[in-house]
């Protein structure tokens, strides 16, 4: 099935495995939260045991040095589409409202990025994310 939106979650290259997948974890989850229709219905097996929804579809992830995620910031705000980020501050905090402050406090031109989300349709995405190396 081809899908008319996309995901695309961009990570900082230079960060440990274990921040990687932090980073990933949280910017999956402000998609599921935050972007309309990307659930889709929960799961059950054949015992009958019921699982959680899941986003209906795929999710790509980027590997970015710092100028190339600044560039991609740059170009999701320009087109305005619902994105997600995550700052170097946000290692240091234990909690959302703080996390949230983080990121109050730096200017948008000047986020320490170390990942981003964002969602749309599947053409914008394309500009958005273009030049990007899928992660390995």
């Amino acid at each position: 099935m081809r899908f008319d939106t996309k995901i695309g979650i961009v990570v900082r290259e230079d960060l440990a495995d274990w921040q990687k997948l932090n980073v990933t974890a949280f910017l999956a989850s402000a998609i599921a939260g935050g972007a309309e229709d990307v659930m889709g219905e929960p799961y059950a097996d054949a015992a009958g045991n019921t699982y959680l929804a899941m986003i209906r579809q795929p999710i790509l992830v980027y590997s970015a040095d710092a100028e190339a995620l600044a560039r991609t910031h740059t170009r999701a705000l320009s087109r305005d589409l619902p994105t997600a980020v995550y700052i170097e501050d946000m290692f240091k905090t234990t909690h959302d409202e703080a996390n949230r402050a983080a990121v109050l406090e730096a200017p948008a031109d000047a986020l320490p990025l170390v990942g981003l989300a964002v969602y749309g349709p599947r053409t914008q995405l394309d500009k958005t994310l273009k030049g990007l190396t899928l992660h390995t």
